[in-house]
């Protein structure tokens, strides 16, 4: 397969000791995964909801589970994305003293790196560097790959997406959402990851009329373009609500719900801000949460639908940064409640939370997580906090249960764990790193 459009740069071997770190919903009545059912294939997971239905141990030596590998890295929030045997990220290096936007694969079994294909030269304006005490600094790409079959797919910070083939990084095709479809980036620049679904992949970023966008995964074919919208650094999320496979975008007007299959206008919930968002929606049955920071606060709609005719309707809505929101640590759903790190710059110190949906009340907190991120494996959560301590709790009302706690990064972790084949990989802004924590090993 050829690009549309040549890559300014190219494919080029690199070592370890070279990385550099990167960065940083849910599907509602059912999902469509297409991954194998090991695979982290993209930023929330086989199901776009942060969930995966793996088994893994919750209960670890007093030691830490094994680290299987462990590298340096430095700067950014890009998480993972792991599909045959490889683990994607993206990183920051400098090319000709320049900083550059990288996408790199390690191979998934020992962190040794397979390949590195570079996007576009950046620079941040520091946006990421803020911290706890001791912790802070790091700032660098936000965006994590996504992989699909034999490519693998990266939206850069400049709003360029690319297509490469996975096993060897050589690209396959390119699409610059400024120069092509007058799209504008944003504060802080772009933070979104690639979503796919089908034979599509949906991104935001296009200007009037064009700000939402899909596009044929194989070739980059433009697929549709719809809406005027403001983008925010949150990543779309797949659902099927009532019947219906839908693109949810979360944009500075609130939510757009498009059809998949041709951008349809669904359905819009108005949530105003013009501020800055990282999280996705998230989806529990037909109900969509959202939030954002900056004492804007939460809400929460549910959807109903009459004949074709699909309406929004607001549950509740919180205002501040108490007592839920949500900066860019995007919570997961089970049950009728949400679990994550609910709070707004308590860098070091914020709590983890399990909030009602369908309410907003909190049912329970413990502090301590920061502006980490929090995943569903197996129906029990496993927390990553801002200070690279990965924690197992049970996903339950009730009260805060801890089963398995271990330090197992340095640096300061913004970015997502995740699990794939009895392992979890996780970065921060100085090191990646696997640890085993299938049954076998733990005799389980």
């Amino acid at each position: 397969m050829k690009m549309t459009e040549p890559n300014p740069f190219p494919t080029f071997p690199t070592t370890l000791g070279a990385l550099a770190c990167a960065a940083a919903l849910l599907s509602g009545f059912a999902a469509a995964p297409t991954a194998h059912a090991a695979d982290w294939p993209a930023y929330r997971g086989p199901n776009h909801d942060g969930s995966t239905a793996e088994k893994i141990a919750l209960k670890w030596p007093a030691t830490g589970p094994a680290v299987v590998w462990k590298t340096p890295t430095s700067d950014g929030f890009s998480s993972f994305a792991i599909a045959g045997g490889k683990a994607y990220t993206i990183v920051s290096r400098k090319l000709d003293n320049t900083p550059t936007e990288v996408c790199l694969a390690l191979e998934a079994s020992t962190g040794k790196e397979a390949w590195a294909a570079p996007l576009s030269f950046t620079k941040y304006d520091g946006g990421g560097a803020s911290g706890a005490k001791g912790n802070d600094g790091g700032d660098g790409p936000r965006s994590t790959p996504t992989a699909d079959g034999d490519h693998v797919y990266v939206l850069s910070s400049a709003l360029q997406l690319f297509c490469f083939e996975a096993k060897s990084g050589k690209p396959v095709w390119k699409k610059d959402l400024l120069a092509e479809h007058h799209g504008k980036n944003i504060r802080w620049q772009n933070a979104a990851s690639p979503v796919i679904d089908g034979d599509l992949v949906f991104v935001g970023g296009g200007g009037p009329g064009e700000s939402l966008l899909a596009f044929n995964k194989a070739d980059g074919k433009l697929a549709w373009k719809s809406q005027t919208e403001t983008i925010t650094h949150s990543t779309p999320v797949v659902a099927t609500i009532h019947e219906v496979r839908q693109v949810i975008f979360f944009t500075q007007s609130g939510l757009v719900s498009l059809a998949t299959k041709d951008g349809a206008l669904l359905w819009k919930q108005p949530f105003r801000f013009n501020v800055s968002t990282a999280i996705s929606p998230v989806v529990g049955g037909d109900i969509v949460y959202c939030a954002a920071g900056y004492d804007v606060g939460a809400a929460a709609c549910r959807i109903t639908k009459t004949g074709a005719a699909f309406k929004a309707t607001e549950l509740w809505r919180s205002t501040g940064n108490k007592p839920v929101a949500n900066h860019w640590s995007t919570p997961v759903y089970k049950a009728g409640h949400l679990y994550g790190m609910f709070q707004f710059k308590e860098y070091g110190t914020g709590p983890l939370k399990c909030v009602e949906l369908a309410t907003g009340k909190v049912t329970w907190e413990k502090p301590g997580f920061g502006p980490g991120n929090v995943i569903l494996v197996d129906g029990n959560l496993l927390a990553l906090a801002d200070n690279g301590e990965l924690v197992a709790v049970e996903a339950t009302p009730a009260a805060y249960t801890e089963t398995a706690r271990a330090k197992i990064l340095t640096g300061k972790c913004w970015s997502t764990p995740v699990v794939s084949n009895g392992r979890v990989y996780a970065r921060s802004t100085k090191e990646a790193v696997c640890v085993d924590v299938s049954l076998k090993t733990a005799g389980q």
